[in-house]
């Protein structure tokens, strides 16, 4: 299956509120609409997580920060030029998202991200795409996508074919939150 119909499958599937299994910038994630509240629970139960536990927001372009934010600090575009690995930051103001994915204190975790595939599906779709480790909660994130848990794999509506046989080396993003005017909180380095 060739990039672009791995991507119209994966654009069906969000738009019926469907879950995806999918490579990102940095291991496998579970998928689905950011703005999907129904969806966003659906990601929940099949992790076995709690709902007070957050999941991270991916993002393709600088602008959707100000869409799905309400005040972004523009100092955070240097900040994040300058880091080596991808970067989950979390920021207050959540907006614009299910209401399940915001934290109760109104923060919310996003990613720029850089993968060409991801960054193409969620340019194309036009929302963000939850994304969390694909793993039920409590087990070890799976590196590659031959670890992750058949549960997993027959708990979402469609898994990605693009990067299957990858092996490269992947871990988690890094995660902080921003702090205006003071040095960002390390939470995940």
């Amino acid at each position: 299956m060739n990039f672009d119909t791995d991507i119209d499958h994966s654009l069906s599937v969000l738009r019926s509120g469907g879950l995806l299994l999918y490579p990102t910038d940095t291991i496998w994630g579970i998928g689905c609409d950011a703005t999907d509240p129904q969806a966003v629970a659906k990601v929940y139960a099949l992790k076995q997580r709690e709902a007070a536990k957050s999941l991270i927001v991916l993002v393709a372009d600088k602008r959707d920060l100000l869409k799905y934010t309400s005040q972004p600090d523009p100092s955070i575009f240097d900040f994040l030029a300058t880091v080596q690995k991808p970067t989950t930051v979390i920021y207050e103001g959540a907006i614009g998202l299910a209401p399940n994915l915001v934290n109760e204190d109104g923060t919310i975790a996003i990613r720029l991200v850089d993968d060409p595939f991801c960054r193409h599906l969620i340019k194309r779709f036009r929302k963000p795409l939850v994304s969390t480790s694909a793993n039920i909660s409590g087990d070890p994130a799976p590196a590659f996508f031959s670890q992750i848990d058949p549960r997993i794999k027959q708990g979402v509506d469609y898994i990605v074919q693009h990067r299957r046989d990858d092996e490269t080396p992947r871990q988690p993003s890094a995660i902080i939150k921003w702090n205006s005017g003071a040095a960002p909180t390390v939470i995940r380095s």
